[in-house]
């Protein structure tokens, strides 16, 4: 599965903006996807996931409320929309592909080259 994340841009605090993550390969509907960031001298963290269905959905503690992750299996591709972003929101996001709908890195196995998201306050 290859990912290709687009969507980053600069937005100002209390804006909005969508994350797309397009995957090629006819087993996209097979894989969970989420979608993790890093914000410069800090390590990758998550952000949202989804299970293969849509079917259940999880959100860091820091994004519940305003991020919400969907994807489209018709269309290979899985979103991000964030509402109400925040100076500390802002990080390269990436997506990811796996078999386990876990918190951490290791449980990924694929990965999109990510997109910068910047906010201003």
């Amino acid at each position: 599965v290859q990912l290709q994340a687009s969507g980053g841009g600069l937005v100002q605090a209390g804006g909005s903006l969508r994350l797309a993550c397009a995957a090629s390969g006819s087993s996209f509907s097979s894989y969970h996807m989420g979608w993790f960031r890093q914000a410069p001298g800090k390590e990758r963290e998550f952000v949202a996931s989804i299970s293969w269905s849509g079917g259940s959905k999880y959100y860091a503690e820091s994004v519940k409320g305003r991020f919400t992750i969907s994807r489209d299996n018709a269309k290979n591709t899985v979103y991000l929309q964030m509402n109400s972003l925040k100076p500390e929101d802002a990080a390269v996001y990436y997506c990811a592909a796996g078999r386990r709908l876990e918190r951490t890195e290791e449980a990924w196995h694929y990965w999109g080259q990510g997109t910068l998201v910047t906010v201003s306050s």
